[in-house]
This record gives C-alpha cells, sequence and structure tokens, in this order.
C-alpha cells in the first residue's frame, strides 16, 4: 500500500523527495526544510517575458505535501524570505493567517495536523 503522506521539496533545478507515515511527521520536514531554506533567501528582480518580478513574486522554494484522499498542499517560500502557506494542487487556495500564526502555523490548522 506505500506511505500515505509525499512530500516534495523543488529548488530551482531540482527535486527532493520523501515519504511519512503520519502527517505530523510530514509537516514536521516540510517546516524543517522550508524554515532553513526561507532564511538563506535573498532574491533580486528578475526579467521575465518583458515584465520585471520582484523578489516577493517569485517562488524560491515550494514544499507540497501530497496525502490519502487526494489531499494537496504546501508553502512557498517567496524571493525576499516570506511564505505563503496553500492547499490544492491546480487550483491552489492561500491559507489565511490568523493573528500570531505563520504559514507553517496555518498550514497546520487547516490540514488538522495540531
Amino acid at each position: 500500500m506505500g506511505t500515505p503522506y509525499r512530500l516534495a521539496i523543488r529548488h530551482r533545478g531540482r527535486t527532493e523527495k520523501h515519504a511519512f507515515d503520519d502527517l505530523a511527521a510530514a509537516l514536521d520536514a516540510l517546516e524543517t526544510e522550508l524554515r532553513a531554506a526561507a532564511t538563506g533567501t535573498n532574491r533580486t528582480t528578475e526579467r521575465a517575458l518583458l515584465r520585471e518580478l520582484e523578489p516577493v513574486q517569485q517562488v524560491a522554494v515550494r514544499g507540497e505535501l501530497a496525502g490519502p484522499r487526494g489531499m494537496r498542499a504546501g508553502i512557498d517560500v517567496r524571493g525576499d524570505g516570506s511564505t505563503e502557506a496553500f492547499t490544492g494542487r491546480i487550483t491552489r487556495r492561500l491559507v489565511e493567517q490568523r493573528p500570531g500564526e505563520d504559514a507553517f502555523a496555518a498550514l497546520r490548522r487547516a490540514l488538522g495536523g495540531g
């Protein structure tokens, strides 16, 4: 049957994949990987297709979780080091952060992972 939770960390040009038996472990690994990435991210403005993309508009690293019953969610680390949580795969929905929450806590709340 396999492990129910899969985590993919996508950096520019490479993807790391991990498998977990439970949601809490997958969320812990996601947070560990992406917090480290966020502190080391500091991109400059880039040009793409006749427009300029500010660092906050760029996704530097994306962590995506896939789980049972079609569960899809993740966190984007932006080029300025900020983070945003989302649910969904094709149609991504931003997870709104409540007062006192960061993107990791907001994603845990949205997924019921504690």
